[in-house]
C-alpha cells in the first residue's frame, strides 16, 4: 500500500469531511488517521490515507474536484525513522499567562535534545479569576534512548521558571 498524507484547508462548512471521505473511498483508499479542526472559521487538517500504488495518482487527481472548497495537497508518506523504535514517549503540559514566544521556547528545548514532536495542541482562553488570557499546550513527543530524560526535564523546568509557566512531564 502507498501512504498519502493529505493537508487540507478551506472555509469551514458542513460536508467537507464527507466530501473528502467519499473521494478517498471511491478511489479505493482507506482513511487511516487524521487530525482535523475548525479554527477561526477555517477548516484545516492532516489526513493519512492508504491506497494501492496503482490508484494513488488517480486518487490525487480526484481530490482536485474539491478545489474552490478546499486546498488539498497530497504528500507521499515516508517510512518511520529506525531511531524512533527505541524512543520513549513523553507528554508535556504547559500552562501559564499567554504571551508571544511560548511555543518557540518550548519547541527549542525539544529541538536541542533531538526530541521529535508527534502532536502539539495549544489553546488560549480567558483566565477565570485573574483576567487576561491563559495559554495551554499539550505536547506528545518521542525522546531517543540516547537522550538523558533528566537533562530534558531540567531544561524544561528551567525554561518554565524563566518564562513563568507551569510545565508537567509524564514519561
Amino acid at each position: 500500500m502507498t501512504t498519502l498524507v493529505l493537508t487540507v484547508v478551506g472555509d469551514d462548512r458542513a460536508g467537507l469531511v464527507a466530501s473528502i471521505a467519499g473521494i478517498v473511498e471511491g478511489h479505493g483508499g482507506n482513511w487511516e488517521n487524521s487530525q482535523l479542526a475548525e479554527l477561526a472559521g477555517t477548516f484545516a487538517g492532516v489526513i493519512e490515507v492508504s491506497v494501492v500504488p496503482e490508484r494513488a495518482d488517480e486518487l490525487r487527481a480526484a481530490l482536485d474536484v474539491l478545489e474552490g472548497l478546499l486546498t488539498i495537497t497530497a504528500h507521499t508518506g515516508g517510512e518511520a525513522d529506525a531511531d524512533t523504535a527505541d524512543a520513549r514517549a513523553v507528554t508535556v503540559k504547559v500552562l501559564g499567562n499567554d504571551r508571544a514566544g511560548i511555543v518557540r521556547d518550548v519547541s527549542s528545548v525539544f529541538s536541542t535534545h533531538d526530541v521529535s514532536i508527534d502532536s502539539l495542541v495549544t489553546q488560549t482562553k480567558d483566565a477565570a479569576m485573574a483576567g487576561g488570557r491563559l495559554f495551554e499546550a499539550t505536547v506528545e513527543a518521542r525522546v531517543p534512548a540516547s537522550i538523558d530524560l533528566t537533562d530534558l526535564q531540567s531544561d524544561l523546568e528551567r525554561l518554565a521558571h524563566d518564562i513563568q509557566v507551569d510545565v508537567t512531564i509524564d514519561a
